[in-house]
């Protein structure tokens, strides 16, 4: 049986303006979806191997592989390299 995949349409209040959702952005999407979004792993140093660790490894491998620029055409940081910022990649 195949899921039908949910739009969930995020207002500017939901955004963390240095990258990623905000608390009240993550509970939104969660109660919307039925997903469990956790908080970045934002730490400076995480031990090798750790849960965080390999959560974070796991989040930079997949999003470096989304297209797009790291910049628009203004020059400003596009959603992606803030989110990338602000898990460490």
């Amino acid at each position: 049986m195949k899921r039908k995949k949910l739009s969930v349409s995020m207002r500017k209040e939901h955004k963390n303006p240095t990258g990623g959702l905000s608390e009240k952005g993550r509970k939104y999407y969660n109660r919307k979806t039925g997903s469990n979004l956790k908080r970045p792993v934002t730490a400076k140093k995480v031990k090798r191997g750790s849960k965080a660790a390999k959560r974070r490894k796991s989040f930079c491998a997949r999003m470096r592989g989304v297209k797009g620029p790291m910049k628009d055409s203004k020059g400003r940081p596009t959603r992606k390299a803030l989110a990338l910022r602000k898990w460490r990649c």
